[in-house]
């Protein structure tokens, strides 16, 4: 069953720091088959916060959704991240 990585940002400090994250996290994610479905783009808050980013990463499955955020390699981009952003990151399984 795949697995789903969710990230809603809340808020953006920095976003010269986000492009280098991302710069970074993208072959991370890359080399654990994950695949981004959705990243940034438009977007319709309904409910809740009004995100000024929504990322969706799909992967094989959960267990490998999990190796690749425990990864040195995503881990040194994650890094990067500190203080830059205020996000929700979620890894959830579905269809």
């Amino acid at each position: 069953m795949k697995a789903y990585w969710v990230c809603i940002f809340e808020k953006i400090n920095n976003s010269e720091k986000l492009k280098e994250y991302a710069g970074k996290a993208k072959p991370a994610v890359e080399k654990f088959s994950g695949r981004f479905l959705a990243r940034g783009g438009k977007s319709r808050t309904n409910e809740g916060i009004d995100s000024p980013r929504v990322v969706v990463v799909e992967f094989p499955n959960y267990d490998t959704a999990i190796k690749c955020y425990d990864s040195q390699e995503y881990q040194e981009a994650h890094n990067i991240l500190e203080g830059q952003v205020v996000r929700h990151h979620q890894i959830v399984e579905g269809t």
